[in-house]
């Protein structure tokens, strides 16, 4: 599968095995639960992907989790009888969505959202037809909004082989980044949604930050454990260059370390707007080439980070690249389209992707074998 900019599978595909009956009409009502979740999940997803207020997508997602934990038969009765307001959770404006998608008809709210114009990736849609995962992809374990069933079922949707989990690391305290304790916790669960949604890969991972000293923010044999690190610089993003440069270049040369992430530190947009840290891009990238770390292009909408001019050089210089959402919450994964359409302006071909990659081909090459 390839990704795509909506939703490519439907409710039974994407939720079937967590309960039978979803996606199936419940007989004689001419109600389908799984279709009405799935309309709800969507609308999610679609406020998410436009930044709305957390409260409104908060609510979908509510009324979602409160009726997914009912019996189908109780669900149709309630449609029937209109009291699906009666629960708590569920309100005038999540009840008509969830109605009129498990009747399977027009919902006007759902439509309005679909009518908005999503990421456009310009001239990389190509690329963003090529790319077979996302490798920097954050949960509730950490400071993202969502479990992470619900982001790999997202990234599933989406078209995705893949989808690298990469919550924060310790020092981070305000994103309640994990102990070593806890990434060994969450491996686990890592393990059992795998077996769960095979062939779909959910990777292990880490967005480890990169101290101050350039060593990484968790215990090295752990790290080499893991699928994926996505290591970041989070602090002191105002040093002076050079030693912003050394720092950044110490960590590069770790072994443990696979994607280099929103290199710059750079805000946008928003209320956070932040200038560019002070660094040495040539010799930052000289040591990813080197030692074969990939250059995230961050697709945050608030970051697009680095700037065009810098992914190009990077490209000149001979690096490989991530295209990678740095998701918190399931509909921000539908921003894969920045990336791709700055990458595609800077030149840079598929081949030089890696999450363009099989994901056996990208595994090798993050273990090491970068040949």
């Amino acid at each position: 599968m390839r990704v795509s900019p909506t939703i490519t599978r439907s409710a039974h595909d994407i939720w079937g095995t967590r309960n039978s009956w979803h996606g199936v009409l419940v007989s004689g009502t001419g109600v389908d639960v799984g279709q009405g979740l799935a309309g709800l999940r969507r609308v999610a997803f679609l406020l998410e992907r436009e930044l709305a207020p957390t409260y409104r997508v908060k609510a979908f997602r509510t009324a979602a989790s409160v009726l997914e934990g009912l019996a189908a038969e109780e669900v149709a009765r309630r449609v029937h009888t209109a009291t699906l307001t009666d629960l708590a959770g569920v309100g005038p404006k999540t009840s008509q969505v969830f109605v009129d998608c498990a009747r399977g008809e027009h919902s006007e709210y759902l439509a309005g959202l679909e009518s908005t114009d999503a990421p456009d990736a310009g001239g990389g849609a190509q690329l963003l037809a090529g790319l077979r995962g996302d490798l920097h992809v954050h949960s509730d374990w950490s400071d993202g909004g969502s479990p992470v069933l619900e982001m790999a079922m997202t990234a599933v949707g989406l078209g995705h082989d893949y989808m690298a989990l990469t919550d924060h690391s310790p020092t981070l305290r305000v994103a309640n980044g994990l102990t070593a304790a806890r990434l060994r916790e969450q491996l686990a669960v890592v393990a059992r949604i795998n077996a769960e949604l095979s062939p779909f890969r959910l990777l292990t991972g880490i967005e480890v930050d990169i101290l101050e000293d350039g060593s990484l923010d968790q215990d090295p044999e752990l790290l080499a454990q893991l699928d994926v690190v996505v290591a970041s610089v989070h602090s002191k993003l105002r040093s002076p260059g050079e030693l912003m440069t050394r720092r950044m270049v110490t960590a590069i040369a770790n072994p443990n370390m696979d994607v280099l992430g929103h290199c710059t530190g750079r805000m946008v947009a928003g209320g956070r707007k932040r200038p560019e840290s002070d660094f040495e891009a040539d010799l930052v990238f000289e040591a990813c080439r080197r030692f074969g770390v990939a250059v995230e292009i961050n697709c945050r909408p608030e970051r697009l980070d680095p700037p065009r001019r810098l992914i190009s050089q990077a490209h000149e210089q001979g690096c490989y690249f991530s295209v990678d959402t740095d998701a918190h919450a399931p509909g921000q994964m539908g921003w894969q389209a920045y990336g791709c359409s700055r990458a595609a302006d800077s030149g840079v071909p598929a081949a030089r992707i890696i999450n363009t990659w099989p994901v056996d081909d990208m595994l090798q090459w993050t273990s090491n074998d970068r040949d």
